[in-house]
């Protein structure tokens, strides 16, 4: 029997807001009743052409004009007007404020197509635009237009990258990239294997999962249970996804050992050594060291070859966290930031960091072939049958821990296509060339203070001191009244819209702002705005 409900109202430019009833059918849904016929708007028949149906599958009578208008919205608003440096980064609004301005309420009955196209608009509108290049706030940004396409087609496709069958394309393709990305690192001719993962963490997760299981395989049936207590170590300034995961992994918190950095944010590797031979003493067995190639903060490299040796020495899994840093293997001039990398038994790296491709796009990069599968395999019958009528060894699905898994491959793919490699070298080369522009502005410009003097990468750590702060370094409230200065000034940029940048402290550091770089679309009128701005709002603090 059909059911007759009212639509939900659509207070919008692109349909009329008079109200109406609808016949929900199995063919989809009719306008039955029209109470201002007279009235302004489209037709009774444009209205019920624009009614949202339950059926899932599209059909160009009724969901092209909508996709074209949705896209159009997206294209205009989205990646063209929320690039342009005329335009603000953010419209601020409170909790508060947006959930009074945006229509967040889920209703049993449909709305229209015009209204979705509202919803478009608002959600835009109120959206921070991570793509301006005004926003060099996170270690992400940009909108890649080959990238943007990439992923577009990714989920009009919708492909599972578990089995050759489903996902034929993107099975290979992740093999491919992943094999090119494994010679970026050195190994000889890219052998060893590879998954793409949701994010970095998740990376840093099965380095852990790896290297528990490289030590000590029956882990994987017996659990922890009867094993010795397991270390593991990393930097005190190494993303806290590692800490996160040796949680969830039941190694424990407490087994993680932090490792002090020297004062260029580098890990100290003799007092990894010592922390090392605590462990010993412990009757506690090391397992992995986590070593970081591009800090969150600071953007620090640690002394991988040192640490490899420490390793090598003592039989213990090397991991490199590189998901920031990975991107100047790219680049001929700045991969020496790596250098013994290559030494690694796994790597995090990002493309969606520095390489700006669409998030999320991860990848966790092993030399050892079959320690993911061995470790993570438990071959489903249903999904990953052997005696299929092809080459199942493209069945790449069970050495992830994932089943359903979105193929974030080709966005990736499809820029490195589109650009070369030449062009992803000249991306990252650009990033360093502003980097170093912005840094040699700010060194001897009044009011601003490096954090570190010679920064490695292209994040640019520093503070900003208002005219009231400068000469009182020797004050006692000084470091108190500086620490206030970064998010006065990020309070005033967001509400304002015109930059985001962050800030944190280290330490005992007081606040300070840090810029990261890697949309490549920037020059050095851009680096000049953002020192101009920070002054504009922070002078009469």
């Amino acid at each position: 029997m059909p059911i007759v409900m009212p639509v939900a109202s659509a207070p919008t430019d692109y349909v009329t807001a008079r109200p109406v009833e609808l016949m929900v059918t199995a063919s989809g849904v009719q306008v039955v009743q029209d109470e201002n016929p007279g009235g302004k708007g489209p037709s009774l028949e444009s209205l019920s052409a624009a009614v949202c149906g339950y059926r899932s599958a599209p059909n160009a009578a009724d969901h092209e004009a909508f996709i074209r208008d949705a896209v159009r919205l997206m294209l205009e608003q989205a990646v063209f007007r929320g690039t342009d440096r005329r335009r603000p980064v953010l419209n601020w609004k409170s909790p508060e404020e947006l959930q009074a301005a945006f229509d967040f309420t889920l209703d049993r009955s449909p709305t229209t197509h015009g209204h979705l196209l509202h919803l478009i608009e608002d959600t835009i509108q109120h959206s921070v635009k991570t793509g301006h290049p005004y926003f060099i706030n996170q270690l992400f940004s940009s909108v890649d237009p080959y990238g943007l396409i990439g992923q577009w087609l990714t989920d009009a496709l919708n492909p599972s990258v578990y089995t050759f069958e489903v996902a034929p394309v993107m099975t290979i393709m992740e093999e491919t990239v992943l094999t090119e990305m494994r010679k970026f690192l050195g190994y000889p001719d890219g052998k060893g294997d590879g998954i793409f993962c949701p994010g970095g963490s998740i990376a840093n997760g099965y380095a852990i999962n790896c290297a528990r299981f490289f030590a000590f395989p029956e882990v994987k049936t017996k659990g922890m249970h009867g094993l010795p207590r397991l270390v593991v170590y990393t930097s005190v300034d190494a993303h806290y996804s590692i800490k996160k995961l040796c949680a969830f992994e039941g190694i424990g918190s407490d087994n993680l050992y932090l490792i002090n950095t020297d004062a260029k944010g580098k890990m100290d590797v003799g007092h990894l050594r010592q922390q090392i031979q605590r462990t010993l003493e412990e009757k506690a067995i090391p397992i992995m060291v986590s070593a970081t190639a591009g800090t969150t903060v600071l953007g620090a490299f640690d002394p991988i070859a040192e640490i490899a040796d420490v390793c090598h020495e003592y039989g213990i899994w090397l991991h490199v966290d590189a998901a920031w840093g990975g991107g100047a293997l790219m680049s001929k001039k700045h991969k020496h930031l790596l250098t013994g990398i290559d030494r690694a038994d796994s790597v995090t790296w990002n493309p969606h960091k520095m390489l700006t491709a669409p998030q999320q796009c991860s990848t966790f990069l092993t030399k050892h072939k079959n320690v993911l599968t061995e470790s993570n395999s438990s071959c489903a019958q249903y999904l990953f049958q052997k005696d299929k009528f092809y080459d199942t060894t493209y069945d790449t699905g069970d050495k992830h821990i994932q089943c359903g898994r979105r193929a974030d491959v080709f966005k990736f793919w499809f820029m490195w296509k589109a650009k070369g490699t030449d062009g992803l070298e000249a991306h990252v080369d650009e990033n360093f060339d502003n980097a170093k522009y912005f840094t040699e502005m700010i060194r001897n410009r009044p009011g601003f203070k490096l954090v570190l003097e010679e920064p490695e990468y292209t994040n640019i750590t520093f503070w900003y001191i208002p005219p009231s702060l400068r000469g009182r370094q020797n004050e006692p409230d000084f470091k108190n009244k500086l620490h206030k200065v970064a998010p006065k000034i990020k309070e005033r940029m967001m509400k304002e819209g015109t930059m985001m940048i962050t800030y944190q402290p280290v330490n005992d550091l007081p606040n300070f702002f840090r810029l990261v770089l890697q949309n490549s679309s920037l020059d050095q009128a851009d680096m000049d705005y953002f020192v101009n701005e920070i002054e504009r709002l922070g002078s009469d603090l």
